[in-house]
């Protein structure tokens, strides 16, 4: 029997993900069988792409999308995927998609399996189905997520995430993430020898050094404290000084200890931790561009002793500094 599974339209809903997602479902158990002359299986999937008023509409990207039903139309679904959605992230959750969010909620205590792609999650969170749970979104979109619904536990460094009682509530990383989510469901469903036949068709690699690696640093939250604000530009220019923090406080006029409480409250990070990002921030940007050796990045960003940098980076980024180098310079473009 056919799992029965709906992906979530919307205006604000990406179109690669959304197809990508009905894509892969659809050729369980049926293109490796052609590929190999062997034939098509029951499909697993049942898939279907549903809005909340079954309308056609214009998506995002300013295509015109044709879903297959309305939400509330039969047969009730065993599997929901809400895929990534263009939400603002300095703002809350829009009043337009609360029905949705009832929706899902409705579909998930009738015993529906719903799980969340990239900044999808934010939808998830709105029903409900995040509360004292674990839960990843995009790195551009954690702050969001704590900030619209604080009893999330969000873990902004994972790709994956499956939560709740029998793992009944899912989310996935960044963007990309949907193809994680898919080799995650099919193992599930079908079996992981089918997942690894699906991800050798269609050559998809599991993100398994988490998002870190992807994630700007930098991307702190929005606030309307221009003191702080105009320290902020300051340090992005001086973070290599030996004492950047002290130098903050002079350069805003204020002791330490009171510009330390004001910073914190306009920017949700100490001044210490803000110092670390901008200098980890700047030796991503030389590993990326330049073949500068570790040891005199380490310098260059304003650290003293290199074993303290690997450290820090590492920390925040997810991996070494010489392993992100290999990442990002294999995106140059070959030479002939």
């Amino acid at each position: 029997m056919s799992i029965k599974t709906t992906v979530i339209g919307s205006p604000l809903a990406g179109t690669s993900v959304l197809f990508c997602i009905l894509d892969v479902l659809a050729s369980v158990g049926r293109d490796w069988e052609m590929l190999h002359g062997l034939p098509a299986q029951v499909p697993v999937f049942d898939v279907s792409l549903r809005t909340a008023d079954g309308a056609p509409y214009w998506d995002v990207n300013g295509r015109k999308i044709t879903p297959d039903a309305m939400l509330d139309e039969g047969p009730e679904a065993d599997l929901v995927i809400v895929p990534d959605m263009h939400f603002d992230p300095n703002g809350g959750f829009p009043d337009a998609y609360r029905r949705m969010a009832d929706w899902i909620a409705a579909a998930h205590a009738r015993g529906a399996i719903v799980t969340s792609v990239c900044s999808g999650a934010v939808l998830l969170g709105a029903a409900g189905l995040l509360d004292g749970k674990e839960a990843t979104t995009h790195w551009g979109y954690a702050d969001m997520l704590g900030r619209a619904f604080p009893d999330v536990k969000v873990c902004r460094e994972r790709i994956l995430v499956p939560a709740g009682e029998g793992h009944r509530v899912v989310t996935a990383g960044g963007v990309s993430a949907w193809a994680d989510l898919m080799l995650y469901l099919i193992a599930r469903y079908a079996g992981t020898d089918e997942a690894r036949r699906i991800a050798k068709l269609y050559l998809i690699d599991p993100h398994s050094e988490g998002q870190l690696t992807y994630a700007s640093l930098t991307t702190g939250r929005s606030h309307d404290d221009q003191l702080i604000a105009d320290v902020q530009v300051w340090a992005a220019r001086n973070y290599d000084a030996p004492s950047p923090v002290a130098a903050m406080a002079e350069h805003a006029q204020m002791t330490e200890r009171g510009f330390l409480r004001r910073f914190k409250k306009a920017t949700g990070q100490a001044p210490t931790d803000y110092i670390r990002t901008l200098r980890v921030e700047e030796a991503k940007q030389l590993l990326e561009t330049t073949a500068m050796a570790v040891e005199d990045i380490s310098a260059e960003v304003g650290y003293s002793e290199p074993s303290s940098f690997r450290a820090a980076f590492r920390k925040r980024v997810g991996v070494s500094a010489s392993a992100y180098r290999r990442k990002w310079q294999a995106l140059a473009p070959i030479r002939t």
